[in-house]
């Protein structure tokens, strides 16, 4: 089980689904549950979670299940849950980390220097996930709020249906910004679930006048021969400026399970005119990976997943009285404190109760004729460019949950 979580206690003000104050009723107890990152397999604090017969019980969930179902819209158990969301697991890929890995982007001498340097910080996002179970679906207007030392994050659930996240996050004294939007689609194809991560990635260094955009892979859950789930697929990263490009090829596993194989990363830094190549990338994004100059065969390490991901730290929540109501710790606090504890019959029912108030949040939206609009982001949709979510802030506010560093 996720040990060591942090359960503290708020007084709480009549607050809509963004967290505004909307009255001065009977103050009321909120509950905020943080819990330990996921890490690296083997760390036993962390990332050790598992259902009781999970291998078992997944396979008779998806008795019900048909190829081609669209999986966002079917409701999962919390037998299935890890305690926390979908925007807390990608907040982590940024915040919960022990080697510092963002500011060489900034401070990297040359252009070639600062891609390299993104090209492992990318890697570094990649995080072991746990068959059997998953996150919680976010609901609309959902928050997740955390500031890591001078980096403050800031994501929102901008669409539920299609699930849609946004994130912001800066580094004022770095002079970073991430932009990013994911718009998750996950289908069942009998034997695998492959959830195709569409939307882009956009990280500026602003000292140095250079945006740096990315694509995600995607997820793959395999049930057969071996059960596992994979990061799979191809990764652009491209800097106009610089006109530098790096692309990463991720492999899952094949049906032997070679070692080599599984989570292998290999690519290549190019110039995008010329498409020469200057580097060779090889490696497992959960071990180490290198690139090599192709001018002199020199080898460099750029990324040590047990050196990173190692040792990492819970959130904590230091200032309560600035904690939204639509904070993820918040929101889905009584459904993970008992998942936490086991209690599967009071978890279940904590968890109807989230899901049906958006329900019935969503009924009168609909019997009003309005239309829900995100408080953080500017959001549009088009067949060319997909979601886009634009921050409606220069920078990110530090948080009242922080990471201890």
């Amino acid at each position: 089980m996720l040990s060591d979580p942090s359960l503290q206690m708020v007084k709480e003000e009549d607050v809509n689904g963004n967290g505004d104050v909307i009255g001065t009723g009977t103050t009321r107890t909120r509950v905020a549950v943080l819990t330990p990152p996921l890490k690296l397999e083997g760390e036993l604090d962390g990332n050790d979670y598992r259902a009781p017969n999970f291998f078992q019980r997944v396979l008779s969930l998806l008795k019900s299940v048909r190829p081609g179902t669209d999986l966002t819209r079917f409701p999962v158990p919390p037998l299935f849950n890890i305690p926390k969301t979908m925007l807390q697991c990608y907040g982590e890929s940024l915040y919960c980390i022990s080697k510092d890995m963002l500011s060489p982007c900034a401070s990297g001498k040359t252009p070639l220097d600062r891609l390299i340097s993104v090209v492992a910080w990318n890697i570094s996002t990649l995080r072991p996930l746990m068959f059997g179970v998953a996150p919680y679906n976010p609901i609309l207007g959902e928050t997740h709020h955390v500031s890591r030392g001078t980096l403050n994050v800031l994501l929102e659930q901008v669409s539920h249906h299609p699930p849609v996240s946004a994130l912001h996050a800066t580094d004022e004294k770095e002079g970073i910004e991430f932009i990013w939007c994911h718009h998750l689609v996950p289908k069942f194809n009998g034997t695998t679930v492959e959830t195709m991560v569409h939307g882009q990635r956009h990280l500026k260094l602003v000292n140095k006048g250079e945006t740096y955009v990315m694509d995600h892979p995607n997820l793959l859950i395999r049930f057969l021969p071996v059960p596992g789930v994979h990061w799979v697929g191809k990764v652009r990263i491209h800097c106009q400026e610089s006109g530098l490009e790096a692309e990463l090829h991720l492999g899952g596993s094949s049906f032997i399970s070679r070692r080599a194989y599984f989570r292998s990363i290999k690519g290549k830094v190019f110039m995008s005119s010329s498409m020469k190549t200057i580097y060779e990338i090889n490696g497992h994004w959960d071990r180490v990976v290198t690139v090599k100059d192709v001018s002199n065969g020199k080898q460099t390490v750029i990324y040590d997943a047990k050196e990173a991901l190692s040792g990492l730290k819970t959130p904590i929540l230091k200032d309560p009285e600035r904690l939204w109501a639509s904070e993820s710790s918040v929101v889905w606090a009584e459904v993970s404190k008992n998942i936490l504890s086991k209690c599967w019959d009071k978890a279940r029912e904590a968890k109807t109760a989230v899901e049906e108030k958006e329900r019935e949040l969503l009924r009168e939206r609909m019997a009003k004729g309005e239309i829900w609009v995100p408080k953080h982001f500017t959001v549009s949709q088009s067949k060319e460019s997909g979601w886009v979510c634009l921050p409606n802030q220069e920078w990110v506010p530090t948080a009242p949950i922080v990471v201890p560093t």
